[in-house]
Parts: structure tokens; sequence; C-alpha cells
């Protein structure tokens, strides 16, 4: 099963790289792969907002889409994916945002999945570690044209 994650230091608050990753609704305008993304219902359980979204991805003549569980734990700066429907077999998608002071955090992005499909697999396996790995940086440009780039 291909995994991938990574930890990165962003020059922005804990609080705001939450903000942005909690945003799952405007993934499209910047995450690489990511063609459309529909919440299908929200609900607030134990003080997390647990949503229900169908997320699109593309690349070339492939288009797949995928139904999730995205659980948001913004006292702790959590952020949990799981694939409910689609192409995969398999999906645990996590992101833990640690504060390192006011101004910089550390941003862990984990992905663990599973297509259903071997040909599938053969088809867009390449193209999602190579997106996954993009991923970070995605969020980071994201941010420092949100909120200002601070070095």
């Amino acid at each position: 099963m291909p995994r991938f994650s990574s930890t990165r230091r962003v020059n922005h608050s804990a609080q705001k790289m939450y903000a942005l990753i909690a945003d799952v609704e405007h993934y499209p305008q910047f995450l690489p792969l990511c063609e459309a993304l529909v919440i299908k219902s929200r609900e607030e359980r134990n003080g997390r907002k647990i949503l229900i979204a169908d997320m699109t991805v593309a690349y070339k003549f492939v288009r797949e889409t995928y139904g999730s569980r995205v659980m948001l734990d913004e006292e702790r700066k959590r952020v949990f994916v799981e694939a409910i429907s689609g192409p995969f077999r398999k999906l645990d998608n996590r992101w833990t945002i640690r504060e390192v002071d006011e101004h910089s955090c550390d941003v862990e992005f984990y992905i663990d999945y599973e297509f259903k499909s071997r040909t599938l697999q053969l088809l867009m396996g390449s193209m999602f570690d190579y997106a996954f790995g993009k991923f970070s940086d995605a969020f980071v440009e994201r941010a420092d044209a949100f909120y200002g780039r601070s070095d």
C-alpha cells in the first residue's frame, strides 16, 4: 500500500494553517489533482466538525470521484480524512499542526491509500505519489498568498 508523510516548518501560525487545511471547499483552487469538492453534509460531534464530501481527482483522461468523511478537530489542530466510497479500498489521510511559536508551526501530512483496482493503481499511483509530495508546498503557497509571505 502506498504511504507518504512529510513534516514542514511553516512561517504562519498554527491557527492560520489549520484554518487553511480545514477549508476543504477551496481545495480545487490550489490543490494538485483536485478538480472539484462538494460538501454533502455537516454535523458536530463532541466538539468536532464532521463533513461528508465528494472529491473529484483528475489527471489527463482519468477522472475519479470518491466520498470521504472529514473530521475537523480545531482544538488539537488536526484533520482526519477517510474514504467511504469510490475507487479506494483504503484512504487514511491526517494533517497535524503543531505550534512552534506565535508565528510558525510544523505541518505534518500523512496519507496511506490503496485503490480497489490494480489497473487504477497502475494508472494513477505514480501521479498520486508525485501530487502528495507537492501537497505541503501547495498549502504553504496558499498561506503565503492568503496571509502574506512572512520569512
